[in-house]
């Protein structure tokens, strides 16, 4: 008999995992650099923030549940089968061994272990660490069953209570008030500089290919059914307000530290100067215990999310070997250095973003346009020109003169573009193109139905 009752200790649970899964080193570091940055605009900065730093996860996990979707494909595969294997294919690639899983070790690496190491064994200990590293992630996914074990009642409750002792210490011993002094961005348009923030962080992205492991987790309770969208929905809740609070008090953290110190180059820098503020120079031990935590169930998430996906698609290829492509691959392109991992990736994500928003929106809308196809593929017709253009903009080849004048032009004519939300409006006037278009299709189909009933007649 299915077990359709959840308890209390189960949704602390899978909202453990939920959160454990994509609050990583970013959204520890981009808080308290948007703290340090705002100032005394930190209340706007952060409601920007909160808008797609956690509200937009919040809708790609109900987008998921709400479309019955076991993977990305099945959020896009109504455009085409073969667009959704495409989508499937490069979200994962890209937050996967080509970006994501490799950036989740190189960041703890040059937050926790960089720093103790002399400049000429560096690349030596990045081959040990991230090979440990990757060697842990892999034989901890191995079993399905064992993420939720892992991530939901061991790192995810560790990771919080580290980072909780220094968000107590901060509050009993603040190192400023909050009326700061403003940085230059941040000056005029606060809350929508904070969207582009929250933006960075790439949650969205990530949430889409995440979800499923999610769900495997809650079918794994006893689950099923339209009971599994239940949990999600009311787990994915409770995860998004846990988040928001974090992100709240870093962000007034990243404020305060402006009574001791000068804005850091990067939210990494200026949290380890916090903690050492707090803790001294055993401070820096203990932000790489915190990052390395964070960024490692990010990373197991990662896996599991990557091999199941890509097993479901090419059953052919077993959930053991696609893991094992993930943790080889990781493993090489960890070791390119975390500077040239960000560089390169910047266009890519770019490119694929607007997809995955425009994905989100169309299953939150599937109660009402079914998934049509129709609606599906124009709106995805309208936002691949600027998606391409964005990726343009932030490529190597953006300096080419063909290009930065076609790039010029896009950021000149199109609202928001230049901004980097140049595929919105483009995305709603293909919405209302998709609607107009299945509307006289469905009008079409019944004029047809009764002349063919009037020729049967007659």
């Amino acid at each position: 008999m299915e077990k359709q009752k959840l308890t209390r200790k189960q949704l602390l649970l899978v909202t453990s995992l939920i959160f454990g899964m994509f609050f990583g080193a970013g959204n520890l570091i981009f808080p308290v650099q948007l703290g340090q940055l705002a100032g005394h605009n930190w209340l706007l900065a952060v409601l920007g923030f909160l808008l797609t730093g956690a509200l937009m996860p919040f809708l790609a996990m109900l987008a998921v549940s709400m479309t019955n979707s076991k993977s990305v494909y099945d959020l896009a595969a109504p455009v085409a089968p073969w667009f959704g294997t495409v989508v499937l294919v490069a979200i994962h690639f890209t937050i996967g061994p080509l970006s994501g899983t490799p950036r989740t070790a190189a960041t703890a690496f040059a937050m926790g272990v960089s720093p103790f190491v002399a400049p000429q064994y560096q690349q030596g200990m990045m081959l040990i660490f991230s090979a440990v590293f990757f060697g842990l992630a892999y034989l901890l996914t191995v079993k399905q069953a064992g993420l939720t074990k892992w991530v939901g009642k061991y790192l995810n409750p560790l990771f919080l209570i580290v980072l909780g002792v220094i968000l107590v210490l901060a509050l009993i011993l603040p190192m400023g008030n909050f009326n700061q002094a403003v940085s230059v961005t941040y000056q005029q348009n606060a809350g929508f500089q904070g969207i582009l923030d929250g933006y960075n962080t790439m949650d969205g992205l990530a949430l889409l290919a995440l979800a499923v492991s999610v769900v495997y987790a809650v079918r794994g309770m006893g689950f099923h059914g339209q009971a599994v969208s239940k949990v999600l929905a009311k787990a994915g809740f409770l995860s998004i307000v846990l988040e928001s609070l974090l992100y709240v008090a870093l962000v007034l953290l990243g404020v305060s530290s402006l009574g001791q110190f000068k804005p850091a180059e990067n939210g990494g820098a200026a949290f380890s100067q916090i903690v050492t503020h707090y803790m001294g120079n055993f401070g820096v031990l203990i932000t790489g215990v915190i990052v390395t935590l964070a960024v490692f169930t990010t990373a197991m998430g990662l896996f599991v999310s990557f091999a199941q996906d890509l097993n479901r698609v090419f059953p052919k290829v077993s959930y053991l070997w696609w893991l094992r492509v993930i943790a080889f691959g990781s493993f090489v392109t960890a070791n390119a250095g975390l500077t040239n991992i960000v560089k390169w990736t910047v266009p890519v994500l770019m490119l694929l973003y607007p997809y995955a928003l425009a994905l989100i929106a169309l299953s939150l809308l599937s109660p009402w346009i079914k998934q049509s196809p129709t609606i599906y593929r124009v709106v995805m017709g309208f936002v691949t020109p600027p998606a391409f253009l964005d990726a343009f903009a932030n490529s190597p080849i953006a300096g080419w003169k063909p290009i930065a004048e076609l790039v010029a032009s896009y950021h000149q004519y199109l609202p928001l573009a230049a901004d980097g939300f140049g595929w919105l409006l483009p995305a709603l006037l293909g919405g209302l193109v998709g609607i107009t278009w299945q509307r006289a299709q469905q009008v079409q189909l019944l004029k047809d139905s009764e002349g063919m009933a009037d020729q049967a007649l007659d």
